[in-house]
């Protein structure tokens, strides 16, 4: 155990945000440099080590949190980096973009604000770089097996990962013209600069994995064609058909996906641009959508300039507090947020639904219609006489998204079948109903979290070494069917 009476004696301290007026003004992450280091071992301290762990049902890696807590308590980062890449590949990108159900489950929680077990996982990984501890793990031996991972996201690279250690030839196969899948072009830079990506890639690169950008598979490449040359497949495209919102006025212009907006100010970070295509600068902005793509559009119209930022979400307004009957711990409760870009300004409207979009005479986006709503037998019902219009020059739709595409043809060429919500079927070594063909991450569960999609990457993995070799070693944290408390 870290400090016995550590939870008694210090309170939750969290990492500190750079004023608000500074980091608009830039596209840096938006805390302060080195801020956690002089407190992270007195809150890594705070955790009790419990009897029973709850925290690892929160996380569906499995995480060996009270392990690596206690050797962050005791400033030994090497130890702690072991443990902590012994379940996660890219604890630098959970401990920036996992809303952390581990902390929701922590014990300590039930009655005191948790340990903060994100920001110490974020200490351990950017002290094990600055330190070099963490270094390419090049496989002893080649299997003579080779296996291509359609997509770069986090579910794709861990697999990837895994399969490279394990001797496997892989490639991995990424329709855009860079690696990282959202983490690349949908995550803005201000919530996890791209240079740990790039690291990370290198890393991946040192150890033998090689990677194919620019190449649709389905499209570019026929899928029944990379069946041949492969033996093994594993599908993590992610789930990337948006939700629409078919009312009258969409098709004006200034009305986009989030997905046709936020890649784009990605690309000028990138030196793509100088200026984003679309951009909010000086005009009034409305994301629909109250999610963290929602936030994502709101934090980078402020940074692009926006004349006013609106966010609608069509369900009420969450607690502040867990409902201790309708969300009892260690559950994932659904709570009233703030993030970093709420914090930076914007109105936030709930209960809204939108009717319908008004243009100008060029058929640009001018005003959006908006009507109250209430919940009648759980279904959204407008009130009468709520209806009224606010200025919008850009709309973004954040509305989630419906499944993994069936336009470019991957589905259709492998033959693979669908489950009842539109995801590729699989069985529970994660494989579908075609020979050879895995899926893992968003294409196979549906639209989740970065942690979930690691998770099954690495779950995904096993079931394809088991395949080739017929008794693999790779861990599997999770199977399809399993379902953390925190889900």
């Amino acid at each position: 155990m870290a400090d016995p009476k550590g939870f008694l004696n210090h309170g939750r301290e969290v990492a500190e945000s750079r004023p608000v007026e500074e980091r608009k003004r830039d596209w840096n992450e938006v805390y302060v440099p080195g801020s956690l280091l002089p407190i992270i071992s007195k809150q890594a301290g705070r955790c009790m080590d419990c009897g029973i762990p709850f925290c690892h049902n929160g996380c569906p890696l499995g995480n060996l949190i009270p392990e690596w807590n206690d050797y962050a308590y005791r400033g030994d980062w090497a130890a702690a980096s072991e443990r902590l890449h012994a379940t996660n590949n890219f604890p630098e990108f959970t401990g920036r973009l996992c809303p952390a159900p581990c902390e929701s489950a922590c014990v300590l929680g039930i009655n005191q604000p948790p340990v903060t077990i994100k920001n110490v996982e974020v200490s351990i990984i950017d002290k094990a770089w600055e330190s070099g501890d963490v270094a390419p793990r090049i496989p002893e031996r080649l299997s003579g097996k080779t296996v291509a991972v359609i997509g770069s996201g986090p579910a794709g690279l861990a697999a990837a990962q895994q399969l490279t250690r394990a001797g496997h030839t892989v490639a991995v196969y990424e329709r855009a013209d860079r690696v990282g899948g959202l983490l690349r072009y949908g995550i803005p830079e201000f919530k996890m600069e791209k240079r740990h990506i790039n690291r990370r890639i290198e890393q991946m690169r040192a150890e033998g994995t090689r990677f194919r950008t620019g190449v649709e598979i389905g499209r570019d490449l026929k899928a029944t064609d990379l069946k041949k040359r492969y033996d093994a497949v594993v599908i993590a495209a992610g789930s990337t058909t948006a939700r629409d919102l078919p009312v009258p006025g969409r098709e004006l212009g200034g009305v986009h996906q989030a997905m046709e907006y936020l890649p784009l100010a990605n690309k000028v970070q990138e030196g793509d641009y100088v200026v984003a295509p679309i951009s909010a600068e000086g005009k009034h902005v409305v994301v629909i959508g109250g999610g963290d793509t929602g936030a994502d559009c709101v934090g980078t119209a402020h940074r692009q300039g926006a004349a006013s930022v609106t966010q609608l979400e069509i369900m009420p307004r969450p607690n502040d507090e867990r409902h201790p009957v309708d969300q009892p711990w260690p559950t994932f409760p659904i709570l009233y947020k703030v993030t970093s870009a709420h914090e930076e300004g914007g109105e936030r409207i709930y209960s809204a639904s939108t009717t319908h979009f008004e243009g100008d005479e060029d058929g640009n986006v001018q005003w959006l219609h908006l009507a109250e709503v209430e919940f009648v037998d759980g279904r959204p019902t407008r009130k009468p006489g709520s209806e009224r219009r606010i200025p919008a020059q850009l709309v973004t739709l954040a509305m989630g998204f419906t499944g993994t595409d069936r336009e470019n043809g991957l589905v259709d060429q492998f033959g693979l079948e669908l489950d009842e919500r539109g995801n590729i079927a699989r069985d529970v070594d994660f494989r579908t109903n075609v020979p050879g063909v895995f899926v893992a991450g968003d294409a196979g569960r549906g639209q989740s979290l970065i942690v979930w999609a690691i998770a099954e990457g690495r779950s995904a993995a096993r079931g394809v070494d088991r395949h080739l070799m017929g008794a693999g070693d790779l861990p599997a944290p999770i199977r399809p069917t399993d379902r953390a408390l925190t889900v």
